[in-house]
């Protein structure tokens, strides 16, 4: 699924392929590909694969307080229900090459269990379980240190 997306307010035109599932720029691949490294580095390619999941299943869904996040950008400023790791050192420098191919796998469609259809995730404290609902919508499993949460699919059916 492609979202509409008017870029007529903005200076980058799209850099979408005709691989991707949502719309995005060159800016915002790299806005993805540090959020995602500022998230889950230390969880290394396949927990940061995870977290780009959640932002573009956030800009796809079209449901609870997503309904109005068409772009990566929105997805990942939204308030509330923004991104810890905005506020990270890790977030302030340029994406790598490796990290910019990671963020495109994840605009391609390229999905990770636990977080195929995951809108959050949190970290628990140390030798802490997951807790079973997170904005009551059910656990859908755990990746190393991030419990990952999943909306009912008769909630946000664009997800399934």
């Amino acid at each position: 699924m492609i979202n509409n997306f008017d870029y007529s307010d903005r200076s980058i035109a799209p850099e979408s392929t005709s691989n991707s599932i949502i719309s995005y720029t060159s800016t915002e691949l790299d806005l993805l590909a540090r959020l995602m490294r500022a998230e889950a580095v230390g969880e290394g390619e396949l927990g940061m694969l995870m977290v780009g999941n959640v932002v573009v299943n956030r800009v796809i869904c079209g449901c609870l307080d997503f309904k109005n996040v068409n772009t990566i950008t929105q997805a990942i400023y939204q308030t509330p229900n923004s991104f810890s790791g905005v506020n990270s050192a890790l977030f302030k420098t340029p994406a790598t090459a490796s990290e910019k191919v990671l963020a495109q796998r994840c605009i391609n469609g390229e999905t990770f269990y636990p977080a195929t259809n995951a809108l959050w995730f949190y970290a628990p404290k140390v030798n802490e379980a997951c807790k079973p609902l997170w904005y009551n919508q059910p656990n859908a499993g755990r990746y190393k240190n991030h419990c990952f949460y999943k909306p009912n699919p008769n909630v946000c059916p664009n997800l399934y």
